[in-house]
């Protein structure tokens, strides 16, 4: 084998081995990591969502000091809203909103305010 078509066969297999070393240490790394980091880790994930039974009817309120901090920037629907409050304020303040389906005054009751 000539010199010149084994010198990139050499540049493959050394950074090949770089690879897998770092490869390695990232798994070594990872294993001995502590338990508070771990659990860290796994609550910075995000949860799922369990859909619970129905509460019983209660009035969608919003409070004084969270309707502060929403406004009407011309969100319409449900999936675009963050909680159950917002889609409150946003049906009685805002204009042509998409999220109160069967009129009883209460938005978005499969995604937030079940």
């Amino acid at each position: 084998m000539k010199v010149k078509h084994l010198l990139p066969v050499i540049i493959v297999g050394m950074v090949a081995l770089f690879g897998y070393d770092e490869y390695k240490q990232s798994l070594s790394e990872s294993a001995e990591a502590s338990p508070s980091a771990l659990a860290r880790e796994a609550t910075s994930r995000p949860a799922r969502v369990r859909r619970t039974p129905a509460k019983p009817r209660e009035a969608a309120r919003v409070s004084t000091a969270s309707a502060g901090a929403f406004s009407c920037d011309g969100r319409t629907h449900c999936s675009q809203m963050r909680s159950c409050a917002e889609a409150t304020y946003f049906i009685r303040h805002c204009p042509d909103t998409r999220m109160d389906g069967d009129n009883d005054g209460r938005p978005c009751e499969t995604q937030w305010c079940n």
